[in-house]
């Protein structure tokens, strides 16, 4: 499966973001898919995870802003980012086990 993020940017605080992760390859949907943020020099966290079938988990330092959603018909996947923070200023990539990674996209948030 190979991955590609688009949707980040520069935006102030209290807005919104929509990430996408398309993906080739026909094992997408049979797949979790996560989503992770890092910022340089600090340890990579998993913000969000999706199963298979839809079912969904995010992150305590982004609940009730962030959701994850996927079209697996469509092979791609989502991050919605409401009420964005300058603490969620990071580089946001998506992963499908076990080995497929995005490039990467750069969120910055503004205050």
């Amino acid at each position: 499966v190979q991955l590609a993020e688009s949707g980040g940017g520069l935006v102030q605080a209290g807005g919104s973001l929509r990430l996408s992760c398309a993906a080739t390859g026909t094992t997408f949907r049979l797949n979790w898919m996560r989503w992770y943020r890092q910022v340089a020099g600090k340890q990579r966290e998993l913000v969000a995870n999706i199963t298979p079938s839809g079912a969904t988990n995010v992150a305590d330092s982004v609940k009730g802003r962030f959701s994850i959603s996927r079209d697996s018909d469509k092979r791609v996947g989502f991050l919605q980012m409401n009420d964005l923070k300058p603490e969620d200023t990071a580089v946001y990539q998506c992963h499908v086990p076990p080995d497929s990674w995005g490039q990467g996209t750069q969120v910055t948030v503004s205050s």
